[in-house]
């Protein structure tokens, strides 16, 4: 019955035609949720590298970490797609020719996470996840500095400089 409605003042031109450049409302974009997600890896990889005990319980809180580490790595991957797809357009990738190789570099090193628990991978995405937020807060005309996270496993990561 809405859409019966909705059908009919759009014939009547009642209802004018909306326009939009991007899937949200531009401004919302931020690389944050990516990183956090990147160095929570790195905690995850941890973690498992320092287990042990009893080997039910130690099976139970490997296989925890392992699906965890998975969804977090997916989200770096999601977080890194939306903004690299929706942000970067037009004369930001004039500007920053190197968006896609660095966000197809950061696809890939998210996979690498997924597939193994080599610290040294999580710590090449929490790298590349800085570089794509400086890319992305410059691209803003945003000062960045790099703090120390105040977690385990206390690493750098890239956040604006208010």
């Amino acid at each position: 019955m809405i859409f019966k409605l909705l059908t009919s003042l759009d014939r009547a031109g009642a209802i004018g035609h909306a326009k939009a450049h991007c899937d949200i409302p531009c401004g919302i974009y931020d690389p944050a949720p990516a990183l956090i997600s990147a160095v929570t890896i790195v905690r995850l990889m941890d973690i498992m590298h320092d287990a042990s005990g009893d080997p039910v319980p130690l099976a139970n809180l490997l296989a925890r970490n392992a699906v965890r580490k998975e969804k977090e790595a997916e989200a770096v991957k999601h977080e890194v797609r939306v903004i690299w797809g929706d942000y970067f357009k037009g004369p930001l990738l004039e500007k920053y020719p190197n968006v896609h190789s660095l966000a197809h570099s950061i696809m890939l090193k998210a996979s690498a996470c997924k597939q193994d628990v080599h610290r040294e991978d999580g710590l090449a995405l929490v790298e590349l996840v800085n570089e794509f937020a400086e890319m992305f807060w410059d691209s803003k005309g945003v000062a960045t500095k790099r703090v120390t996270t105040p977690y385990a496993p206390n690493l750098e990561v890239v956040t604006t400089d208010l």
